[in-house]
């Protein structure tokens, strides 16, 4: 059984960075599809941006793309959520998530089963 825990949440101000970090164990994060979900109060839970373990794939979500990097560290069993240009609607629970599919096209990401997940982590973006 793969466990997922992430860290690295905090209140930071418009305009800051923070690195969000998610540790695997249990299983190799390797061999899965890695991927960070938010929500927000009264939102739907929305896929922010994932890893596929075979293609080498990334996702990133509309209102993320080209401020939040996704990247992994196999050695560590670790993956990360590098945030730039943080804007109060990037206010969510984060959470770290891991799906056992795949896929050669990105954009079919958000429509994998994600079947391990974790505790999340808050992030609040201060106007």
């Amino acid at each position: 059984q793969l466990q997922l825990v992430e860290s690295g949440g905090g209140l930071v101000q418009t305009g800051d960075s923070l690195k969000l970090s998610c540790a695997a164990s249990g299983r190799t994060s390797s061999r899965y599809t890695m991927a960070w979900f938010r929500q927000a109060p009264g939102k739907e839970r929305e896929l922010v941006a994932a890893s596929g373990f075979t293609t080498g794939n990334t996702y990133y979500g509309t209102s993320v793309k080209g401020r939040f990097t996704i990247s992994r560290d196999n050695a560590r069993n670790t993956v990360y959520l590098q945030m730039a240009t943080l804007k109060p609607e990037d206010t969510a629970i984060y959470y770290c998530a891991a799906s056992n599919g795949d896929s050669a096209m990105a954009s079919l990401f958000p429509g994998l089963t994600y079947d391990y997940w974790g505790q999340g982590t808050q992030v609040t973006v201060s106007s």
